[in-house]
């Protein structure tokens, strides 16, 4: 189909564009242009005859001179051919001899429905340059009186799926004709590809609205509620990334104060101040900032620390100093643990107290044991600190202890000892505990599984301790979503606990007197952090949707009203064109409920057949519906297809019994779950192609992408990033293999469960894989390493299968490089392209064959 698009309602359709797969696409004319005003140039004063490089100057070079290409994007100006195709450009009016002349942007956008080659034809009677995505790839250096006398200007242009923008910088002149004609001719092997031209500014999301522009990056509120601080950051094309840090009037949203990069404040207790380290070779300053006065008073001088927390008093700070057990050294070194690869083991913290008052440094305490401050109470006579100890030989591999640790007399009470403990915090008054731990933890008092299960230890409960008493209550026995963070309000005595609830982060209030869990009604589903005012019924939170990057809100919680901050990557936004999401969800074979949910392509039509990709995890977590991710749902399905996000068991977020069906499972129940839920979605929806849908995951993922393909031939591609081959190797050699089975294989280990180890592991049924296989890894993963997607590789090669290696250079478990992300994200692209579109040419491009 070949198609011109305006902007204007104006629409111009070739007569032959249904015929486009029985005849080769012909050359596409240009008939509208945006255009941006006339922007005089002077000729330079000439001080002497030539440059350094003795030229003389000529007037071509004017266009040297640089102009914002948002003259051009941001216009609303439009100018149309003529029924020949040519454009008649608006000339310079002259005023003065020297300023005769003028620049003007011209630009038109290409999208391609596929990876093509193109030629773009430019003749024209003016000085011209030519870019091509923001990248200049030819100029013109010559002026005519006629387009009759012009030279063509010939750009080859190599086209992905989606928009590729054309500027044109023009010299303008006062005198004579300034015309111009262009038109797009595809390359004949590329005669079936759809090329249509428009000057209409919204257009599909691509990868690189996924990595480059604006970002929230966190924010806090003060204990007043009157000021919040915003850090925002922004990847320009390359990678370069640039943080932002202000303070700001929560009222009136006005900037105060900006701080460097390297400056992270913390706000103090019931003060709206800000305390910050600032470093001085290896030893650092601590200073402190007054907000209504602006004053900056140094707290303390020359010392060292890698982390601190203020005394709610003022009257100091308690400092943690990490240190390391020497190893050996040499060619020659003896491992001593197994968490000793992940440089873990031989890390150790220490607290230290300074005085404002009299200036003194001294050890709180001393030893090889980590430590790990957690709180301090209102009062800050006492601390809460927890110390971990590895216990090898028993999942989960380490014992955590609580202890209250008197700051006057340095008298210790060991409150608790228990593997599963995470962390701890008191509450307003001092005379409770709030725990998060595991279901496991305290002798299972907080369980709630089916007979015969283990819990997923991922699956994080909360408890409340009573100091007194010395006992504890669970909280969150009867509550299905999973614990990610808390916070205990001063202001209300309630207590707020991000969750992760399903496919979405939830914000809930917990009523400590009534038991009772509330929603917030807050205007977003993904939440990533939040805090609260200590002297106001206030909360800031930074959320995000399917359809948008992340906002920075203020939620009252009285009034239940939240109040949009900042929304930075709003004017980014505004240019995409973004797909609908609907959730659904199937009924298995095992009577259980499996949600999803599902993308559609933009300007979807039923009655057409679509490829499908389906994406799932499989492990310990659910795949949240959020905007920003590493393989992003939007852009597939700009890219044309339909996305299918599968929630199978395992997950936390959906109680505890679900959680629980991870543990010993390896693919078993799950991998049925997806292969029956995409085939039930094919079912439901005619407007799938079932014989081009296609999986992919990363990490568990990718073990279930290869596991899958081992239990049916229904899918037509798949990709595994990152994946588990042998379930043995990856819990020997992976640096957290051994610590992860203790979730994922509970008290099973290769000696006494070698079913599981062989039997579920894909590469014992390599030979049973027909599905053409993408591997992927980053050759310095040390939580998967690349070794599982090697074996693979040579398992399908020796088998005679259709599999693809890819090794992403110096990465490790995700790709984070910004250009090796995005050749990473490109060959997933074309890999789909080629099996699922029959499209093998991009493909193709990225790996010719040798």
């Amino acid at each position: 189909m070949i198609k011109q698009l305006n902007t204007r309602t104006c629409i111009l359709f070739f007569s032959l564009c249904c015929l486009n797969s029985l005849f080769a696409q012909k050359e596409i004319p240009v008939f509208h242009l945006t255009t941006s005003p006339l922007i005089p140039v002077n000729h330079p004063i000439a001080l002497d005859s030539t440059d350094v490089n003795k030229k003389p100057f000529e007037t071509h070079r004017l266009l040297q001179n640089q102009i914002d290409f948002a003259a051009v994007r941001q216009s609303k100006h439009y100018l149309d051919a003529g029924l020949d195709s040519i454009f008649h450009l608006e000339k310079r009016t002259v005023q003065t001899s020297n300023r005769d002349k003028a620049l003007q942007l011209l630009s038109f956008q290409l999208d391609a429905d596929r990876y093509c080659k193109a030629k773009l034809n430019i003749l024209s009677t003016d000085f011209l340059e030519v870019y091509v995505n923001g990248k200049k790839e030819k100029s013109k250096e010559t002026s005519e009186d006629s387009l009759s006398k012009a030279k063509a200007l010939v750009v080859a242009l190599t086209l992905e799926p989606g928009r590729c923008e054309i500027i044109i910088k023009r010299l303008s002149k006062a005198e004579g004709e300034s015309q111009l004609k262009a038109s797009i001719e595809p390359e004949k092997a590329d005669s079936l590809a759809q090329i249509s031209l428009s000057t209409d500014p919204k257009r599909r999301i691509n990868i690189y609205d996924m990595i480059e522009g604006t970002r929230l990056a966190n924010g806090s509120i003060s204990p007043s509620g009157h000021y919040y601080l915003i850090t925002t950051y922004t990847i320009f094309s390359g990678g370069k990334r640039v943080y932002n840090k202000e303070l700001r009037e929560t009222d009136t949203h006005q900037t105060l104060y900006r701080f460097p990069e390297n400056i992270h404040p913390q706000w103090v207790s019931g003060k709206d101040q800000l305390v910050y380290a600032q470093s001085i070779s290896t030893d650092k300053d601590l200073l402190l900032l007054d907000i209504p006065s602006f004053t900056e008073t140094v707290l303390a001088s020359n010392i060292q620390f890698n982390s601190f927390r203020l005394l709610p008093n003022m009257q100091g700070v308690l400092l943690s100093v990490n240190e390391e057990i020497p190893g050996d050294k040499g060619d020659l070194r003896r491992l001593l643990s197994p968490s000793e690869r992940s440089g873990s083991f031989l890390k150790r913290s220490s607290l230290f107290f300074y005085s404002f008052q009299d200036k003194s440094y001294q050890a709180i305490t001393f030893g090889r044991t980590k430590v790990n401050l957690n709180d301090i109470r209102h009062d800050s006579r006492k601390a809460l600190v927890m110390t971990s100890r590895e216990t090898i030989t028993e999942r989960p591999f380490t014992e955590e202890s609580l202890l209250e640790i008197d700051l006057q007399t340095l008298q210790v009470d060991t409150l608790l000892t228990d593997s599963f403990l995470q962390e701890a915090g008191y509450s307003p008054d001092g005379k409770e505990i709030l725990l998060i731990a595991g279901a496991e933890a305290f002798n299972g008092i907080g369980e709630k599984l089916a007979e015969g299960q283990i819990s997923n230890w991922y699956d994080y409960q909360a408890y409340i301790y009573r100091i007194q008493s010395k006992t504890i209550h669970p909280i969150t026995k009867d509550f299905n979503p999973k614990i990610e963070s808390a916070e205990w309000s001063a202001y209300d005595n309630h207590i707020y606990f991000r969750t992760e609830d399903k496919d979405c982060l939830h914000v809930y209030q917990y009523n400590v007197k009534s038991g009772k869990f509330t929603l917030l009604n807050l205007p977003e589903d993904i939440i990533s952090s939040f805090n609260l005012a200590e002297k106001q019924p206030l909360m800031l939170f930074r959320g995000e949707n399917f359809d948008h990057a992340y906002r920075l809100y203020t939620y009252h919680l009285k009034t239940q009203k939240s109040v949009l901050l900042a929304d930075v990557y709003k004017d980014q936004l505004d240019e995409l064109v973004l797909s609908p999401m609907s959730d659904w969800s199937f009924t298995s074979s095992q009577n259980n409920e499996i949600e999803g949910r599902y993308y559609l392509p933009p300007n979807f039509d039923p009655q057409q057949k679509y490829p499908m990709i389906v994406y799932y995890y499989g492990g310990t977590s659910p795949t949240s519906r959020t905007f920003e991710s590493s393989y992003p749902w939007q852009v597939y399905a700009a890219l044309g297809y339909v996305v299918y996000v599968i929630e199978p068991s395992g997950a936390t977020g959906y109680g505890q019994e679900f959680a629980a069906r991870h543990v010993n499972a390896w693919g078993k129940q799950t991998a049925d779950e997806i292969i029956e839920g995409t085939k039930q979605f094919c079912r439901e929806h005619s407007f799938v192609d079932s014989t081009k849908v296609g999986c992919m995951g990363a990490s568990y993922g990718g073990f279930m992408t290869q596991y899958i393909q081992t239990q049916t031939d229904f899918f037509a591609a798949a990709i595994s990033h990152a994946g588990i081959s042998s379930i043995a190797s990856y819990w020997g050699e992976g640096y957290w293999g051994y610590s992860y089975s203790g979730a994922a294989s509970a008290h099973s280990y290769p000696w006494n469960n070698a079913e599981l180890y062989i039997k579920q592991s894909p590469l014992f049924h390599a030979d049973k894989i027909k599905t053409p296989l993408l591997l992927l890894h980053g050759t310095a993963d040390t939580n998967v390493p690349i070794g599982e997607s090697i074996q693979m590789y040579n398992a399908l090669k020796i088998a005679g299968k259709e599999v693809e290696f890819v090794q992403v250079q110096g990465e490790n478990h995700g790709v984070s490089d910004y250009k090796k992300r995005i050749e990473w994200n490109k060959t997933m692209y074309a890999w789909f392209a080629k099996w699922l579109k029959g499209q093998p040419e991009w493909w193709d491009a990225l790996y010719p064959e040798k």
